[in-house]
């Protein structure tokens, strides 16, 4: 089902409108947090196109976010399938008038809790290999049309893990790639009106599961104790001793896909409520 997120505080006429008029593609826009995105951004005004793998998934995102009144349209295909983000970009280009904002969280099929001795090749490099190649294609295909334009945010996400985090398998170099992807794109398309920037997060309750945890770590499913004696470890974690909320990352995508946010580019935002200094 759909995230549904208000804009606390706001009427939606108001002022929960700081993308109006913004054309928005979310890849990954099925998942906990790209939902979430979407609805955010589609409340705030944007008119949000929603790319995945699952069409169900992708329809019952779009459905909540039409039945309250925002814009959304759906395509399914692969993000790695650099043909398919290059027409399906053009064509939201052609057909909303431009692209203002990319914003890439698919996953990467990370193996994490096993030691590094003992982690097969596949398994290290497969996230590595899958996040850069997501985020340099679909970067690229935005970047194309908004130097056009002369604007336009390209978004990223990542765990933060680059700054050392041991059992996490390929995550940290993963995210190392993503975090320099970012900085050297924004370099590179600063000048044409561009802006680039990430947002650090991790371990978000609302997107955990015993189920998929299990899948991430090849160990057996969890019991619902263990779960959330997992869940409060994380909390344990963090400065605030609150794990962040998925209202609170993105409604940091969203300010940071804003015209508020416009001095903004070449960096990544912390949003994890302090498990690691930035």
């Amino acid at each position: 089902m759909p995230v549904r997120i208000p804009v606390p505080g706001c009427a939606r006429t108001v002022c929960g409108m700081t993308l109006n008029s913004k054309n928005a593609i979310i890849y990954g826009a099925g998942g906990g947090i790209g939902s979430a995105v979407a609805t955010t951004f589609a409340a705030q005004g944007a008119r949000v196109f929603l790319v995945g793998r699952t069409q169900e998934r992708l329809e019952a995102v779009a459905d909540g976010i039409t039945a309250a009144g925002g814009r959304a349209e759906v395509a399914v295909f692969d993000a790695l399938d650099e043909n398919a983000v290059d027409e399906h970009a053009r064509s939201v280009a052609e057909q909303a008038g431009g692209i203002d904002v990319s914003f890439n969280l698919i996953s990467g099929g990370d193996l994490q809790g096993i030691p590094l001795a003992d982690m097969t090749t596949a398994d290290f490099t497969r996230p590595v290999l899958t996040r850069l190649t997501a985020n340099f294609v679909t970067a690229r295909a935005a970047a194309r049309h908004m130097v056009k334009q002369g604007s336009g945010v390209i978004l990223a996400l990542d765990s933060g893990s680059a700054h050392g985090s041991p059992m996490m398998g390929g995550t940290g170099p993963a995210d190392a790639a993503t975090d320099t992807l970012v900085r050297n794109l924004a370099a590179e398309l600063g000048p044409q009106g561009v802006r680039v920037v990430g947002i650090w997060t991790a371990g978000l309750p609302e997107t955990l599961s015993p189920e998929k945890i299990a899948a991430h770590s090849g160990a057996p499913k969890m019991d619902d104790a263990a779960f959330q004696g997992l869940v409060q470890q994380l909390d344990g974690m963090r400065m605030t001793r609150r794990s962040p909320r998925l209202e609170q990352v993105a409604a940091t995508a969203a300010f940071l896909a804003s015209d508020a946010a416009g001095a903004i580019t070449g960096t990544f935002v912390n949003v994890t409520s302090g498990m690691f200094p930035s």
